[in-house]
This record gives C-alpha cells, sequence and structure tokens, in this order.
C-alpha cells in the first residue's frame, strides 16, 4: 500500500501527534493550520482525537504544495510535541520505542492500539521495525505505515540524534518504497 492510504477506516491519530504539522511549519503555522482545516482538522487540540485519513491527506497536500523537506521537518517535530517513554535509555530502545508510541497514538474504533498493561499491539497501521545494530555504527529500520517517506525519515532521525548527534538517515533506494507504491520503506541508519 502507498503512503497516504489509511490501512483500514476507523483508526484515528492523536491531537498532540497532530499538532506536530503546525510546529513542524513553524513560521508557516498559518499555513499548516489552514491545510489541516481543508482536511476536517480545525484547530486541532492535544487532548483529541482525529481521522488518520483525514491526516494523511493533510500531508499529501504538503508534500504537493510545499515538498518533502517540510514533512522531513514535521517529523524531527513530532517526539517534541508527544509523551516519550521514560524507559528509553540508548539509541536501540529510542528506535524500538518508536513503533510502541505509533501505536500508543493511534486508536481503532476508538480503542488505543497499544494495550499499555500487556503490551499488546493491535495490528491495522503497521510498524516500525528496528533490524538491530552492527558493530560498524549502523542499522536498518523497515517502515511499513500509510505515512509519507520523508516524515518516517524525520522521526528516526529525530529519536536517533538524541543519543548520536552525528548520526545521519536515508532512504535504501535499492529497496521496495511507499514513494514507488510499495508497502514499506527501508532506512540505512549510520553514525
Amino acid at each position: 500500500m502507498a503512503q497516504f492510504k489509511a490501512f483500514q477506516p476507523g483508526v484515528e491519530v492523536y491531537g498532540a501527534v497532530v499538532l506536530s504539522v503546525t510546529e513542524g511549519m513553524g513560521e508557516f503555522r498559518t499555513m499548516a493550520e489552514r491545510i489541516l482545516a481543508q482536511h476536517g482538522i480545525v484547530k486541532p487540540q492535544p487532548d483529541t482525537w482525529y481521522p488518520q485519513q483525514a491526516w494523511l491527506d493533510s500531508f499529501k497536500t504538503i508534500s504537493e504544495q510545499i515538498g518533502p523537506r517540510t514533512l522531513f521537518a514535521i517529523g524531527k517535530k513530532i517526539l517534541d510535541t508527544v509523551g516519550w517513554p521514560a524507559w528509553i535509555d540508548g539509541l536501540e530502545t529510542g528506535m524500538r520505542a518508536i513503533d510502541l508510541n505509533y501505536h500508543l497514538r493511534h486508536r481503532l474504533d476508538g480503542v488505543p492500539m497499544l494495550n499499555d498493561q500487556t503490551g499488546e499491539l493491535t495490528p491495522g497501521i503497521g510498524h516500525y521495525e528496528l533490524k538491530g545494530l552492527t558493530a560498524d555504527n549502523s542499522a536498518v529500520m523497515v517502515c511499513n505505515n500509510p505515512y509519507p517517506s520523508e516524515l518516517d525519515r524525520g522521526i528516526i532521525t529525530a529519536m536517533g540524534r538524541r543519543f548520536e548527534s552525528s548520526l545521519e538517515v536515508r532512504l535504501d533506494t535499492t529497496q521496495p518504497t511507499r514513494t514507488q507504491g510499495a508497502d514499506s520503506c527501508t532506512y540505512i541508519i549510520e553514525w
């Protein structure tokens, strides 16, 4: 499934995450608010839930009208706009926490997609899968979700730079990508 199309209806996104659009667009906040409103997200509030497809439609408009660098900036802001688990103590736990927080900040038919009591993840939105860290200071992350590839690159970059300031993330163009209609994108992480 390509980017910008929800995997299933009934999925909602937590408002604090939606606010990353306005934060990530900085001085163009008014434009961000206009684009969100164009897709039915009017004056987003941090503790309100919004339809995932409306948020994805907003990303598509941003991609078409402004460009991928803005999606990258928004992705980097997501870490600042939502809470993250206190147990994150290094690069590997941080990268693995992306998938958990992703599920926690989405719900399906009113039910959070991460059961914080059991740790069980509800299927239906995909995953952020860290393939492990290597001795040569690299890792691979596979993102199987409906979000734009540059947004994911921003999220991964921001998390990684909390622990490794020289960290860089690039899309592995030798693998299938959502930008070409595939179900996932693979990122090479190096520091």
